[in-house]
């Protein structure tokens, strides 16, 4: 058994070194993620497979969550992935509150430390522009007043934690469910859609969604 381990090592050692790097890269430095659910639509669908920079908040010991080094920390409007141990799943949703933020949110409409966000209306029934400060993105809100997630009363967001909310707001198991999301759980920060299959589609891809920034 030792001999044809190493005749084994000795005859694929070069593709065993570049798988290695391969995964020690996509752990530590880049990756992508399948989204599988429609928690964020409409800016994400489900089949997307988004571009995760990992190096937009800490360099990890690879398959690790354990920080090397800090660059940043996530800001709000970001779209950033992490590891809920609360869920026990790797999420995709937009940071909402940071440290030290009061937030509250009545009829699906955010107030953040005070200021009442404000909201667009588009050509669509239920999707709306939200001009989070500095960020202007869609949401999708079905149901503004009734929904069971349209209201929740002012909370200050702890030291290393953050609020974190799904663009589609009335379906999305986000912080209104987890809670807050501690610092080190974040894996990355994502802003672009690699490629995309129509699930409901026979899986054929959606050629415009390749690349696509979100």
């Amino acid at each position: 058994m030792k001999q044809l381990c190493i005749n084994l090592w000795r005859e694929n050692k070069s593709f065993i070194i570049f798988l290695s790097l391969m995964f020690m890269f996509r752990s530590a430095c880049a990756d992508w993620n399948t989204v599988p659910t429609g928690s964020m639509k409409p800016t994400i669908l489900e089949g997307d497979r988004i571009a995760v920079n990992k190096l937009a908040y800490d360099l990890h010991i690879p398959f690790t969550h354990i920080s090397l080094v800090k660059f940043a920390d996530p800001q709000r409007g970001e779209i950033a992935v992490f590891d809920s141990k609360v869920s026990d799943k790797r999420l995709v949703k937009r940071v909402v509150g940071v440290p030290g933020d009061t937030v509250a949110m009545i009829n699906n409409q955010l107030f953040i430390n005070g200021t009442a966000i404000q909201y667009e209306k588009t050509a669509g029934n239920t999707d709306q522009l939200e001009h989070l400060f500095n960020t202007t993105h869609i949401v999708r809100i079905s149901n503004p007043e009734n929904h069971e997630f349209a209201n929740f009363p002012a909370v200050i967001v702890p030291a290393n934690h953050y609020l974190m909310l799904g663009d589609n707001r009335d379906n999305s198991a986000d912080s209104r469910v987890i809670g807050f999301v501690p610092r080190d759980e974040f894996v990355g920060r994502s802003s672009a859609v690699v490629m995309s299959l129509d699930y409901d589609n026979f899986y054929l891809p959606r050629v415009e969604r390749f690349f696509k920034s979100l």
